[in-house]
């Protein structure tokens, strides 16, 4: 059996297109069975199950069932039907699936009905985390408010540690179910039992702290490990660390998202940092080597003669490590930006004065002009002063 979108829905349940709905019924039943992925772990398995699904819940409805013998699949589309299956969540068990589309009586391997125990909700919050720690990876205490279980009762939700019981009302399906009767036949609504809040399960002697759910509001302290490389997004998943599922049932689980916080220096792109170094304008003038700030360990930074304020210099592999590839590290990126003091003391003043001057072409009573060079001693007081003065 192979997937195709354009099957007809006959055919995929393998039935003629005068079956009655106790016969498509019947060869969902046997074909789910064969191709559940649980059990059938060919890779073609998640297909075909979805396909039969499909095709059971178009036929096996009335209503849906007219509309796709008159006008095929694209008058399901066009008239607001659609199917229901979806996979993102786990595939669902068979008894949950005959119970479904065929009723509580049907099912596979016990009946159907709610599997039991009931798991906890998961949990999602954000997890702030300084710069340095989502880089290079920390371990980070994170203080948690769940539902936890109930030590009064030990979790069972009754007083007398009985627990609880099937619920009268849905018989312990967690699901009631109401049919009626149209013109186009019979059609059956599903929906949570009132009793018992869609859990299958009630108490009759409830413990007076949880109010018989066997699980309190707690307050938990869990030491969590922040790989290097996060970024702000980056959702790490802490197994059980959810709520308390009600009735002793297993805990969901947590969900953190990280959240980096901002850096004085450093501004972050991914694995990539940049940030920014001030040198003299001398430095930007003559060329020169600086010392500048890496994420681990100062950087040296040679400066080219003639280099423009603004100009940026990459530092290979001087970033941040990828989440999925630690051994590999970013980019360092560095904006080298002139200092423009405020206020130049007096020797700077002069000598920017001289330079002004020599810059506009006019001679000065501090340069002696030689072949329109600045003499070398000039050259020299100049870069000393403001260098000195710029640092």
């Amino acid at each position: 059996m192979t997937t195709d979108a354009n099957r007809d829905y006959y055919d995929v349940l393998g039935v003629e297109r005068s079956a009655t709905p106790e016969e498509i019924k019947k060869a969902f039943r046997k074909k789910a069975k064969q191709y559940h992925p649980d059990i059938n772990k060919s890779p073609d398995a998640e297909g075909m199950f979805k396909e039969l699904g499909e095709a059971a819940e178009v036929l096996t409805d009335p209503e849906k069932r007219q509309v796709y013998d008159t006008y095929g699949k694209d008058g399901l589309r066009g008239s607001g039907h659609q199917t229901n299956w979806d996979f993102m969540q786990g595939y669902p068990d068979l008894g949950d699936i005959f119970s479904t589309f065929f009723g509580g009586d049907v099912g596979f391997g016990g009946g159907g009905g709610r599997r039991d125990p009931f798991q906890g909700e998961h949990l999602r919050m954000e997890l702030p985390v300084e710069f340095m720690d989502a880089a290079f990876g920390a371990e980070q205490e994170v203080t948690v408010h769940r539902l936890g279980m109930c030590d009064p009762c030990d979790g069972s939700g009754s007083a007398d540690g009985s627990g609880p019981s099937a619920c009268p009302t849905c018989g312990g399906a967690g699901q009631v179910r109401q049919t009626t009767q149209t013109i186009l036949g019979h059609f059956t609504q599903v929906g949570t039992c009132p009793g018992c809040r869609g859990m299958g399960k009630t108490i009759t002697n409830p413990c007076r702290k949880c109010n018989g759910e066997g699980r309190t509001h707690t307050e938990k302290k869990l030491e969590v490990s922040v790989p290097a490389g996060v970024d702000s997004g980056t959702q790490l998943r802490v197994g059980g660390a959810g709520h308390q599922g009600p009735f002793n049932g297993p805990a969901g689980d947590l969900f953190l998202v990280i959240m980096v916080q901002e850096h004085d220096t450093f501004q972050r792109e991914g694995a990539d940092v940049v940030s920014t170094q001030w040198v003299p304008y001398s430095t930007l003038v003559l060329g020169g080597t600086v010392e500048t700030d890496g994420l681990k360990e100062p950087l040296k930074l040679t400066i080219p003669a003639g280099t423009e304020s603004g100009h940026v210099f990459p530092m290979r592999d001087k970033g941040i490590p990828h989440l999925n590839h630690p051994s590999r590290r970013g980019d360092h990126f560095v904006q080298v930006k002139v200092t423009i003091p405020k206020k130049p003391s007096r020797d700077h003043r002069k000598m920017l004065e001289q330079l002004h001057d020599v810059e506009a072409g006019k001679p000065t009573k501090a340069t002696a002009m030689q072949d329109d060079t600045m003499d070398a001693s000039v050259v020299d007081r100049f870069k000393k002063v403001l260098s000195g003065s710029f640092a």
